[in-house]
């Protein structure tokens, strides 16, 4: 009875760890053997006998029954004297068996094999996890919020497996509160000790690609394919798409009318800019595509031998100097998405610069660098630039004071005046 009592016990492993029984009572042989080994120095003339149906399981020691004086190991020999106390009718060399209760491993080693039990079940659990999440590995997952650190969010999913969201991994908008269900890829999962460490990120570009193919049917059927994603997390974002159905537009069908299609993707990444662009394998279409609003004027394309920090070449765009700005885009956006996109280094030029006209940094004595910078950062590279746009643009996209800007464009004047 006291194995069957123990067996039951053990049985609740099963159910809180999602353990079958088979694989609970091939963990439970492979530590019974191991105090066995313990108690008795071998575990080779031992018979465990185990029902997985039942739950049941039973010990059983063989040993052979030989004369008194001859007994050299008693784990596996037995005197006919004691053996006739099993059953009277024992002869020399016939095998006995008899039952090995737990009761007889002792107090102390009922202890251990109980501890022993546990870490293996812990273990098994832990491989399984790590094998269940590693096949999710770059897959949406849904977990809620569990506990808030200062670097990082604790996620629970429903199973009670533990999900860590580095700060690092959030979107600079995102605010959560415990009980909050929160959606990422499973960015990463590796068993540190025998415990797995599994990390989701919402600011991978994956994430965002992932959430294209469960909110729009086109791409989850694969009738759209999203080929290339750049993204700054929670501020903008580009994705190529492109369709082998000529008769389907893959811009329009992943923004939808009004863009109510990608709303709720938008919605989902803190207010993300998206601009979805048409993929097309001729480099010059796909870098003017990708530049946009911009219109590209010309450029010139220069392939390198071999990729340079992920980059396969450097284009140098000419532009309309009023869209300059554009193609830069604010604190230069625009341009680091488009060669994240492109995979190219690319160089902004004006086309038809007029010769009477000065680069900002020839004022460097009299207007300060960060003034500067923050021009250039809008694409406005020269004093005529910053003369043709107005007060009231210039305080909108940058973040220069009226008096400041007055103040840079009363220099500028005096240098064309002279």
């Amino acid at each position: 009875m006291e194995n069957i009592a123990l067996i039951e016990s053990f049985s609740e492993f099963k159910d809180d760890k999602f353990i079958d029984r088979v694989t609970l009572m091939a963990i439970l042989e492979e530590v019974f053997r191991s105090a066995l080994k313990k108690k008795f120095g071998s575990d080779d003339n031992f018979d465990i006998i185990i029902n997985p149906d039942k739950g049941d399981l039973e010990i059983w020691r063989n040993r052979v029954v030989v004369e008194d004086i001859d007994v050299m190991d008693p784990n596996e020999e037995i005197s006919i004297t004691e053996a006739r106390k099993i059953e009277p009718d024992f002869e020399v060399g016939e095998d006995v068996s008899e039952e090995v209760k737990l009761i007889d491993l002792g107090r102390r080693a009922i202890l251990a094999l109980r501890q022993n039990l546990i870490a293996k079940i812990h273990e098994h659990d832990n491989t399984t996890i790590y094998k269940q999440f590693k096949d999710l590995e770059g897959e949406i997952y849904t977990a809620e919020v569990h506990h808030i650190r200062h670097q990082a969010i604790i996620l629970l999913d429903d199973e009670g497996n533990e999900i860590i969201l580095p700060k690092d991994k959030q979107i600079p908008a995102d605010f959560f509160r415990k009980g909050d269900n929160v959606r990422g890829i499973i960015e990463s999962v590796e068993l540190k000790g025998n415990k797995p460490s599994i990390v989701m990120s919402r600011t991978s570009p994956k994430f965002l690609e992932k959430l294209f193919e469960q909110d729009i049917p086109e791409v989850f059927d694969g009738l759209i394919t999203v080929e290339r994603v750049a993204r700054i997390p929670g501020e903008k974002a580009k994705v190529a798409v492109d369709s082998y159905d000529d008769r389907i537009d893959p811009v329009g069908a992943c923004v939808g009318m009004k863009g109510s299609r990608i709303h709720g993707i938008v919605r989902e990444l803190g207010n993300e800019n998206i601009d979805v662009i048409n993929h097309t394998k001729n480099e010059q279409l796909f870098i003017s595509r990708a530049l946009s609003p911009a219109k590209v004027v010309s450029m010139e394309i220069e392939e390198y031998e071999e990729e340079k920090n992920g980059k396969k070449g450097r284009v140098n765009v000419f532009l309309k100097p009023e869209e300059v700005s554009k193609a830069i885009g604010k604190g230069g956006v625009n341009i680091r998405l488009a060669s994240e996109l492109t995979k190219y280094d690319i160089d902004v030029q004006r086309e038809g610069l007029e010769e009477e006209d000065v680069e900002l940094t020839e004022f460097r004595d009299e207007i300060e660098a960060w003034i500067i910078q923050e021009f250039k950062n809008i694409g406005l590279d020269t004093a005529k630039s910053v003369l043709d746009a107005s007060v009231e643009e210039l305080l909108k996209r940058t973040d220069l004071e009226e008096e400041t800007i007055l103040d840079v464009q009363r220099i500028l004047k005096e240098e064309f005046e002279e």
